[in-house]
Parts: C-alpha cells; structure tokens; sequence
C-alpha cells in the first residue's frame, strides 16, 4: 500500500480535488486517504461528527446542479480511473457533542456521574479533554445491537459514496470483537474492502489484539525512531506476526517534517526512504511533497494554506514508490534485521521476504548534515541468495557492485540492494 493523505480542507472542494488525485497517482501511489468528510458539530473539526449521513458544506459546490453525494461521487469515479483506491477515516469511537444521536440514543454513550464523558489523551503529565467529543460505550451500551448497526449503515452510506477502505480512527479504543464482527459482516457484503487500524499511543499488546480483529494494516512508529534503538523492531516482529504496517514520515497529526528539519530535503528524503522501504505500506500527507511546513489543523486549515516553496521531492518520491511496487520484499512486513556496520552513523538493515524468497539490504546515512563512510567487505555475506544483487536506488544507483564495497554515502542518502525475486 503505497497512501497518500489528501487532506480535504486543505483541498478545498470537491471538484478541486481532481488534480490532487492526478499528482497522487502520477507519483506512484495506489491509495488516497481522506479525513473524515461528514457533517462536523459546532467544533468545526473534521473528527467531531455530528451527522454521519450528511457532507461537509466545505466540501460542496453549492453551485453545482449535483446533490453532495452525486458531487463527491464524481471524484470517486476519477480516482478509479486513475487506479487509485479511496479510503476514509472511520470514525465511531465518539462523535460529536452536539450531535443528535446524544439526545436521541444517550444509552450509546459513556457515562460517569449522570453525564456523558468526553474523551482525553495524555500530552505528559497534561490531560487534554476534548469537549466538543462525546465518546461512544461500545463495550457496556444496554443497546449493543443498535449502536453496532448505526456503525454498519454508516460504513454502507460510505461505501457508496465510493470509499473502497476504512482507517479506523483510536481503533483500539473499540472493543476486538465489534471490529472483527464489523469487518467480517462488510466484507461478506463487499469483497475486498480495506481496514486500517490506527494503534498509535497504546500498548503493543492493545495493538496486536486490534490488529488480530481482521485489519488489513496498522500504522506503525517508525517516524520517531532513532535508527538504533531496539524498541521499533521489536514492536515490528511482534505485530508482524498479525497483520502489516504502514509507516510515515510525518501525518496531519504531527509536525510537519519540513518544519522540523528547517527545510533540510536531504532529511526528508531520509525519512521518506526510510519509510517507504522498512514496513508493506507507506503514506505521506498532502504537500509533504512539497516541503510544506505549516501543520495541517483539523478546524482551521483551508485551501488558502497552500504554500509556494522552493523544494520538489516528486521525482525522488516517484522513484521510491516505483522500486516498493516493483519488488514484493517490500509489499509485506518482511523479517527485518539490523547487520554491523562499521560506521555508528550508518544503518545497515537485512530484510527477507517470505512470501517471494527476496532478500534486500539497506544501507542508511542517519547523518543529515555530513557525509559518511561505509564499509564491508563483501556484500554477499549478508544474503543467503546465490543470485546477483541490484542496487534499485532512488538516487545514484550503481550498475556494478564491486568487492569489497564501499561507499561515501551523501547526507542522508538511503541506497537499497535486492536479490533477484524468487517464487510466490
């Protein structure tokens, strides 16, 4: 899976979607991600839904003769022209405060001294509430049924609106089983529907018990490793096991990379390379292909925001999302191990492909400022495939790997070897 997050208020209005949708795919990506699109509450943000059958009236041309289905209907009809699959955020872990479903069914909703709770998260030792959410008792509602079945017509009213996938938003703040009924039941209806769990900030053990509820993918952490640390692989081995992940170099939740990095492009295609080639899929959020530094708002953000800059990653992101898309060792959350490298500065990772008996190694410089120096002398040691290595680099790819190899590797550069492909 190979995501890019067209964020709608960015985005503007349905029928100025198009030519966003045209670069996603020009670029190589097979899947466009879209933030919730339904009726927000008095909030205005796009994860505080108050009607989830109606559209956001952002998003509509009110000039337009269409209806806002028939309208967003359109833009769904150019995404499967162009070979891209649709995917929305699910969101059913809470709605919006205001919303009439509160007044409607408070039996649905939690409840503590007589009055519905609004959701929170930990920023440190800070508690965030936010008020303008009322969460959702999936796991103790005297009316399990109707509330499950409010979910289910929710995904149908989205599915024809032409949504061919879900990420399911706090996924692992719903019970296991509401999600392994929820998926079974669409699926038995709609073959080949995608569902995405978002799993960050629990536990990895709340993480994989989501994962094993049927999800296609779940995002992983890999944005905040430090190329050394063991945490990230451990993780990885043990979810792995149920499902694949995505990784990202940044998200409309986080900072934006650009942002971060004062505009270093060597270190954005570090992380972009990075995140493309470590887990089976990979998603960037609009305009990080730009170097986009103003962080996406889930209230405030409008087409206006978009920003002129002087950075272009397209080509080099057209080269990564082309060498993932043609070599399925990284289609799949691959067994994956880091190798000694004689330069601390260095990552020097092995991945081996069970699926396609493909080995790859990635050669990673961690330094964004400085060139760095490796070395090994023979780069075979490291595979257990008789056949020839091929450098598929992004940038500055070798025709001949010579041995012992060695390589001044550019601040940041990525390189990436692969055998020859094996049988499925």
């Amino acid at each position: 899976m190979r995501l890019y997050n067209l964020f709608p208020l960015l985005s503007g209005k349905f029928k100025d979607w198009i030519p966003h949708l045209q670069r996603a795919a020009d670029l190589g990506f097979d899947c466009v991600f879209v933030n919730p699109i339904q009726y927000p509450g008095c909030s205005g943000s796009l994860y505080s839904v108050s009607d989830y059958f109606r559209l956001n009236p952002l998003f509509v041309d009110d000039a337009s003769p269409l209806d806002p289905s028939a309208q967003f209907q359109q833009v769904a009809a150019e995404a499967e022209k162009l070979g891209l699959r649709l995917i929305v955020d699910l969101v059913v872990n809470h709605c919006a405060f205001d919303s009439d479903l509160v007044r409607e069914h408070p039996e649905w909703f939690l409840c503590k001294d007589g009055r519905i709770v609004h959701p929170f998260c930990k920023e440190g030792e800070k508690k965030v509430v936010w008020k303008d959410l009322a969460q959702f008792d999936h796991k103790h509602t005297r009316d399990s049924e109707g509330l499950f079945s409010l979910v289910r017509h929710v995904v149908e009213f989205l599915i024809r609106l032409g949504f061919k996938g879900f990420r399911c938003d706090a996924a692992y703040q719903v019970p296991h089983s509401f999600w392994r009924r929820l998926i079974t039941e669409t699926r038995r209806e709609h073959a080949g529907i995608l569902f995405l769990a978002e799993t960050l900030g629990c536990s990895p053990a709340l993480t994989i018990q989501t994962a094993g509820a049927g999800f296609d993918y779940i995002f992983n952490s890999a944005k905040w490793w430090d190329f050394q640390s063991p945490w990230l692989l451990e993780q990885y081995a043990l979810a792995r096991a149920e499902t694949n992940s995505i990784s990202f170099p940044e998200s409309h939740d986080t900072r934006r990379l650009a942002d971060e990095l004062a505009g270093n492009l060597d270190g954005l295609k570090q992380r972009c390379f990075f995140s493309a080639f470590f887990s089976a899929g990979v998603m960037i959020p609009i305009g990080f292909e730009f170097g986009f530094r103003k962080k996406l708002h889930v209230v405030q953000t409008r087409a206006a925001d978009w920003e002129q800059t002087h950075l272009d990653l397209t080509g080099f992101i057209r080269q990564v999302n082309h060498a993932k898309a043609e070599h399925p060792v990284f289609q799949e959350d691959a067994p994956t191990a880091i190798l000694p490298a004689d330069n601390p500065n260095i990552l020097f990772l092995w991945k081996g492909s069970l699926r396609a008996q493909q080995e790859a190694l990635i050669i990673l410089n961690k330094d964004i400022w400085n060139k760095q120096h490796f070395f090994t002398p023979n780069l075979y040691h490291h595979v257990q495939a008789q056949g020839p290595l091929t450098d598929i680099s992004p940038e500055y790819p070798l025709d001949y790997l010579p041995t012992p190899y060695e390589y001044d590797l550019r601040p940041g550069q990525g390189i990436v070897l692969v055998t020859r492909k094996g049988r499925k």
